[in-house]
């Protein structure tokens, strides 16, 4: 009795902070790339495969409002402190990482490598896709395609980044498992750079509320928080 007590409570918890979470438009362009554009927007707004009433990332959206600042130091100044990204990210530079726009076909071995360097990822097995080594990869023209290398060029970490309108969106994060601090690097780079351009309002990480609590810290940890998006198309 005590358990289900709990559990009740737990939603009713849930469910309130889901009530209070501010509210983002993420509007998906179809001139960028009308393809893509149009089959991400029916991915998004599909029907939740728990809840079918809600839309599939609508609730709890992890966001960055990229316009609160006003260039990269304001971003790095606002996940300061011990143990928060900028932290990490200083550390990573200092072990001699930088992060790189890449082309992922100059890189197939060392993706294959960090795509099977644990067998389970977020309590989960990798999928089958991974556990395959890609010959070849298709370049899509609204991604941006980064990887981290280390002191000696070798690829240890990588991103792509979808940009869709006035947003853009991580469709894959993959690294080696260290305490480098080379995801931080990774993320926390992109999203500098992506306030330098000025041309995206948010920047997109999946959502909160289905991730485990290390990645749930690890996003806020480099400033994204929970929102309820809107998703419009245009």
């Amino acid at each position: 009795m005590n358990s289900l007590l709990a559990t009740v409570s737990d939603h009713v918890s849930t469910f309130r902070q889901l009530l209070r979470l501010p509210v983002a438009h993420l509007y998906f362009d179809l001139s960028i790339a009308p393809a893509n554009v149009r089959s991400t927007y029916r991915y998004y707004t599909k029907r939740h495969p728990r809840y079918k009433i809600i839309q599939h990332k609508s609730w709890g959206a992890a966001l960055i409002d990229l316009q609160r600042f006003q260039g990269r130091s304001a971003y790095l100044d606002s996940i300061k402190g011990r143990n928060w990204g900028a932290h990490h990210i200083k550390r990573a530079r200092a072990r001699g990482y930088t992060l790189a726009r890449i082309d992922r076909n100059d890189h197939v071995d060392a993706i294959f490598a960090i795509n099977t360097s644990v067998a389970a990822r977020q309590g989960r097995p990798m999928d089958q896709q991974y556990l395959e080594k890609q010959r070849c990869y298709d370049q899509l023209s609204n991604f941006t395609y980064y990887g981290v290398l280390d002191a000696d060029g070798k690829l240890v970490a990588y991103a792509n980044l979808g940009r869709y309108g006035n947003f853009h969106a991580f469709e894959q994060l993959m690294g080696y498992r260290n305490n480098d601090g080379i995801m931080h690097l990774l993320v926390g780079d992109i999203a500098a750079g992506l306030i330098d351009q000025g041309l995206a309002r948010y920047l997109m990480y999946d959502t909160y509320f289905g991730a485990l609590p290390g990645l749930r810290q690890f996003k806020t940890m480099l400033g994204f928080t929970p929102y309820r998006a809107l998703y419009h198309l245009r």
